[in-house]
């Protein structure tokens, strides 16, 4: 923003500014931006699939459809009467409902306690260990087959960090269980075996993907690690999950770039579902997306929740889709877990002032 505002220009482009940011820092970002132009008196073309912020900061509103403009109008007309029917798809896609319930005697999948994971700040030419970077501290949490647990926090929380250290793939203290053993008794080589049953989603569709990689690669992949059948197997279990993804099976033969941004979500989907795992680390899954195709991806993982039940760690800044998705909540900030319970109660009676913050900053009410 500094950089764009340094020559004083009369119009300032803001293409996607907040995609990526958590909802306090977005929320402050928005406010700068509509002080900025205020003080400038310079002119804001912003650019978002997020309409929640169209509806905060826009004046006038452009709706495009491949290449066209097909509606546009004050910023309230557009919304409380749109004409066009992409329009009024557009203001009808949101991640709405609640998670089918769990029962009380499911079966507990993953559970941390008092999990701590600190990193080393060294100085020097030894190399001295001067103080930690405490990036988890004293994180209990758990989940059971068919829940998904939500884990929310600005960025820099430790959400990822946790998430990561519950499979074991960067070092942790505390008690770490997957399916009642004790992970941290496991020899890496006995982890092996484990990989296949927790899987993980990564938040950019673009970059978690190889290039050089066909889609049947790259789904095929973590069945070729972990010693799968022959190759007309493998083929015939990636033309399966295809479909059951919504992927078409002859595009299985193109590289990442020929797909959308929605569609190459789905082949990471597919890439996880493939081993058919019993925990699904999902890290900012639909932050990327647009919001159509994000309410599509949300009921992919609803459906795929309910018929394989499986556990899922739902990591993310958008807590609409937090609620959307979550029975149960966990909200953290610098590395401490301040509030937990149902999503219900999470969001209907926050009890930490930080958590309501964040819904604030979310639904656009004030806080508490």
């Amino acid at each position: 923003i500094a950089m764009a505002l340094a020559n004083g220009p009369e119009l300032l482009i803001a293409d996607e500014p907040t995609t990526a940011l958590d909802v306090t820092i977005q929320a402050q970002i928005l406010d700068l931006l509509a002080d900025l132009k205020k003080s400038e008196g310079m002119s804001l073309l912003f650019i978002t699939h997020d309409l929640g912020i169209v509806r905060r900061i826009a004046d006038r509103v452009c709706v495009m459809k491949n290449g066209e403009i097909v509606e546009t109008g004050p910023t309230e007309t557009i919304f409380a009467n749109p004409q066009h029917p992409y329009t009024q798809m557009l203001l009808s896609a949101e991640s709405t409902g609640s998670p089918d319930p769990v029962p009380d005697s499911a079966e507990e999948v993953a559970r941390t306690e008092n999990m701590r994971i600190w990193f080393p700040i060294q100085r020097g030419l030894m190399k001295r260990t001067v103080g930690y970077v405490k990036a988890v501290n004293d994180a209990s949490v758990f989940v059971r087959a068919g829940e998904t647990l939500g884990i929310v926090g600005e960025s820099g929380s430790g959400k990822t960090t946790l998430a990561l250290a519950i499979m074991r793939l960067i070092a942790s203290e505390g008690a770490l269980r997957f399916r009642g053993e004790d992970l941290r008794a496991r020899s890496t080589r006995d982890l092996r075996r484990l990989r296949s049953e927790m899987q993980i989603v990564f938040q950019d569709p673009f970059g978690s993907l190889s290039p050089r990689m066909t889609c049947e690669q790259i789904i095929a992949e973590g069945l070729e690690v972990h010693g799968s059948p022959d190759g007309r197997s493998r083929r015939e279990a990636v033309i399966a999950v295809m479909q059951e993804v919504g992927l078409d099976p002859a595009t299985m033969h193109r590289y990442p770039h020929e797909f959308s941004g929605g569609q190459r979500q789905r082949i990471a989907i597919a890439r996880a579902m493939v081993l058919r795992p019993q925990l699904l680390v999902l890290d900012e899954p639909t932050s990327a997306l647009d919001m159509t195709v994000q309410v599509q991806i949300v009921n992919l993982l609803r459906d795929l929740q309910r018929k394989y039940n499986l556990a899922y760690l739902f990591i993310s800044h958008d807590l609409k889709v937090v609620r959307a998705m979550s029975h149960r909540v966990v909200v953290m900030r610098q590395g401490d877990i301040i509030e937990s319970g149902t999503a219900q109660d999470i969001f209907n009676a926050p009890q930490a002032d930080y958590t309501r913050t964040l819904i604030a900053a979310a639904f656009g009410n004030k806080a508490a």
